[in-house]
């Protein structure tokens, strides 16, 4: 009787053959494992080919003959590593695989389970099949699990309430989420207006982080203890209220804790609780060593120096991520192929993330046009001559609001205004503000004569023209405050007075802001489409965003003298961020130039660091350290300067005992004396250099990267090339070879 024939697969073994075998979840192992198939298997049909050997009954061989031992017919089929792998991959053996992997991923913790199905690479509709089969195994344990053990009853209200309890957590984190102004509405703005105009609202979402931070250690050591502990009342009647205090500031609100003036000078005591049996207090019932004008000082100068910290740490770190790459070249590729993000699968996040790229690409051609347009030489100097004019007519009307709002406010000392005229209080902060809304539109009509190529210029230039006029202006005010007022209110609380200006300039601000946005943008809006038939006006970031490094540097300025203004500049953020997407989205069209805003945000911390920040630390260290206080209101009424608190609770400390003799020591050598000051400044400005330094080492690496890639894929189309080559030199040299033989049998032939 015939013997069946029997085949094997010869395949030479490799070393890694007798390794253990990967596992079906670890995805880097199955990569390695199907790429290492696929090369060896590639390398032999190449070189060696699969051998098919018929096996034939006959006497075994020896091990040293070198020739594998063919089995015969009743011998059991052995087959190598490599030959069991290629079998696994049969569409036969899928199904057991997928049964075993989804038998790995049930024994696996939940986190870890969605960890590993995140990584594999797989589809998304086949790794939520994996999910669902993986939970429904984990239930049908977990279910005869409960009939063997408790009642299926209990089970099922276990899983009903773990469920509930999980729905609930959801719940409450998206409701937080829905709190936050910017969750979605970022990325519409993004969408529809791109990087230049979503700088604006980022900008405006980083100063109410600012001023929460402000806030929170003015509450905490500073309004609420006062407001827990409050002064005897003044001997006067308390004003009524009225409603024009909320916008003069004054009146009801002197008497709050919204000012200085309300602040006591003492120390906050425990109200005496008499003993029972008719004696005096305790000393030591009677005290809580709560230093008022101590604290009023020490809490101000934390907050700053907090706000300073961080203020330092978001430039250095808006600085790194803006600068961190050299270039966009090669970035369009990256857009167009690698931008879209597959989890997305709800039609409205779909639209936006789609909006969001059409705008990018906008952003980076239009970019990458800008440098291909040279300019002639006559059009360059052309262009200076139009600039220096231009410079010149906003620099004198800047130079104008300086002196009308000094001469304006000499006026104001030279008549001032009685107790019953409030209303008459609004006369200069209304002309503040109208001097700082009317001349940007002048700016924003001479910019139109100066045309600049690049739209990032235009808007650079648009904030330094502003910030000029902006900043003189305060200049001015400070003056007025520290210099002219003081002397004139020398029997009055002139702390009050200035806190109340600040705060008619903050809430006169806010109103001019909302009729420049329904005027300025509604109105004109309207005037467009109807009557001249044009388009929407765009939206102006230099503006806005002045107007936002404006009311910050007013908060900062009146931080001292009314401990809640960066509440009511939260309040105000708030209603602006509404207000400005509401009329942004109603009334405004994306940038007719689109450009790429990279550096934006950097641009403007550093605006909100140094020129605000720093112009305000020093009006408030002026303040501190040689204006006198008022003998009539404050925590520092009976003081030369506010600086004195500080001395004279560490000579109380002096006479207290050695124990705390290391404070004096601390406020001598580190306080008074100037060169820690100078030394941590110094620290401050090399960590500055230092990190600006290795942002440009990392551009430079970034860069050589770079050139690398750019070579290694010229190299690889040289090789393409000669491999090329040699093909078809092979290929004629064969051609040839086959014309010879025809040749040769043609000749045979005849």
């Amino acid at each position: 009787m015939a013997q069946p024939l029997t085949f094997v697969l010869s395949v030479p073994e490799t070393p890694e053959d007798h390794g253990p075998e990967p596992s079906p979840y670890d995805e880097s192992e199955v990569h390695d494992s199907f790429y290492q198939l696929i090369q060896e298997q590639s390398q032999w049909v190449a070189e060696e080919g699969l051998e098919l050997q018929q096996r034939e009954p006959g006497p075994p061989e020896t091990p040293g003959s070198g020739h594998q031992t063919l089995l015969g017919p009743e011998d059991p089929l052995v087959h190598s590593t490599a030959t069991l792998r290629i079998l696994a991959s049969m569409p036969s053996r899928t199904i057991e695989k997928r049964f075993l992997l989804v038998k790995e991923l049930q024994g696996l913790p939940v986190a870890q389970r969605d960890h590993v199905l995140r990584g594999m690479p797989l589809g998304l509709a086949e790794k939520r099949c994996l999910r669902e089969e993986s939970r429904t195994l984990t239930r049908k344990r977990r279910g005869r699990r409960g009939r063997r053990g408790l009642l299926p009853c209990c089970g099922r209200l276990r899983d009903a309430c773990v469920l509930a309890l999980h729905s609930l957590g959801l719940g409450l984190l998206s409701g937080l989420h829905a709190l936050m102004p910017w969750r979605y509405a970022l990325k519409r703005i993004g969408g529809q207006f791109g990087s230049s105009v979503l700088s604006y609202f980022l900008f405006l979402k980083t100063l109410l982080a600012f001023n929460a931070l402000l806030l929170l250690p003015l509450l905490a050591f500073l309004v609420g203890v006062q407001a827990a502990f409050p002064p005897p009342a003044s001997p006067g009647a308390v004003p009524a209220f009225t409603g024009l205090e909320l916008l003069t500031g004054a009146g009801r609100f002197t008497h709050t804790v919204m000012y200085y003036g309300y602040y006591s000078n003492t120390t906050l005591n425990q109200p005496c609780v008499p003993p029972l049996d008719g004696g005096q207090c305790s000393r030591e019932a009677d005290g809580l060593p709560y230093n008022m004008p101590l604290a009023y000082l020490f809490t101000v100068g934390v907050a700053f120096f907090i706000t300073c910290i961080t203020l330092v740490y978001s430039m250095s770190h808006s600085f790194g991520e803006s600068y961190r790459v050299g270039s966009t070249a090669g970035v369009h590729a990256v857009t167009v192929f690698c931008s879209w993000d597959h989890k997305v699968t709800q039609k409205r996040a779909s639209r936006v993330q789609h909006d969001n790229i059409r705008t990018h690409l906008k952003e980076l051609l239009a970019e990458w046009q800008l440098r291909q347009v040279p300019r002639s030489l006559c059009g360059r100097l052309r262009q200076v001559a139009v600039l220096g004019l231009v410079w010149l007519l906003c620099l004198g009307t800047a130079l104008g609001c300086t002196v009308a709002v000094y001469a304006f406010s000499e006026l104001m000392i030279k008549s001032p205004v009685s107790t019953e005229q409030e209303g008459a209080l609004l006369a200069l902060p209304t002309v503040v503000c109208v001097l700082n809304l009317g001349a940007p539109y002048l700016y924003r009509c001479l910019a139109a004569l100066e045309r600049h190529d690049s739209p990032v210029l235009e808007v650079y230039v648009a904030i330094c023209r502003n910030l000029i006029l902006k900043m003189v202006i305060l200049g001015i005010l400070c003056y007025h405050w520290l210099g002219r007022r003081v002397g004139v209110l020398k029997e009055q609380c002139w702390e009050n007075f200035v806190g109340q200006e600040l705060y008619r300039l903050m809430v006169l601000d806010f109103i001019f802001v909302l009729l420049d946005t329904l005027f300025g943008e509604l109105v004109w809006r309207l005037i467009s489409e109807k009557k001249l038939k044009r388009e929407k006006p765009e939206f102006d970031i230099a503006g806005n965003v002045l107007e936002l490094i404006y009311g910050q540097t007013l908060t900062w300025l009146g931080v001292l003298f009314s401990p809640l203004l960066p509440a009511i500049q939260i309040i105000k953020l708030l209603c602006l961020f509404y207000i400005k997407k509401t009329s942004l989205m109603a009334n405004c069209q994306a940038p007719r130039r689109p450009w790429l805003a990279s550096h934006m945000s950097t641009v403007f911390v550093s605006l909100l660091c140094f020129p605000s920040f720093l112009g305000a630390a020093v009006f408030l260290c002026y303040a501190v350290w040689q204006v006198r206080p008022s003998s009539t209101c404050g925590p520092f009424r009976t003081l030369d300067t506010m600086y004195e608190a500080g001395k004279v609770w560490v000579r109380r400390l002096e006479q207290a005992g050695p124990s705390v003799s290391w404070v004096p020591w601390i406020h001598r050598y580190l306080v008074e004396n100037t060169f820690p000051v100078y030394l941590v400044s110094a620290l401050l400005l090399a960590v500055i250099y230092l990190n600006i330094q290795v942002v440009k080492g990392q551009r430079r690496v970034m860069y050589l990267l770079k050139e690398q890639i750019s070579n290694e894929g010229e190299d690889k189309i040289f090789l393409i090339n000669k491999l090329h080559s040699v093909y078809e030199r092979k290929e004629r040299r064969a051609g040839r070879t086959q014309e010879a033989e025809q040749l040769a049998g043609d000749l045979d032939t005849w």
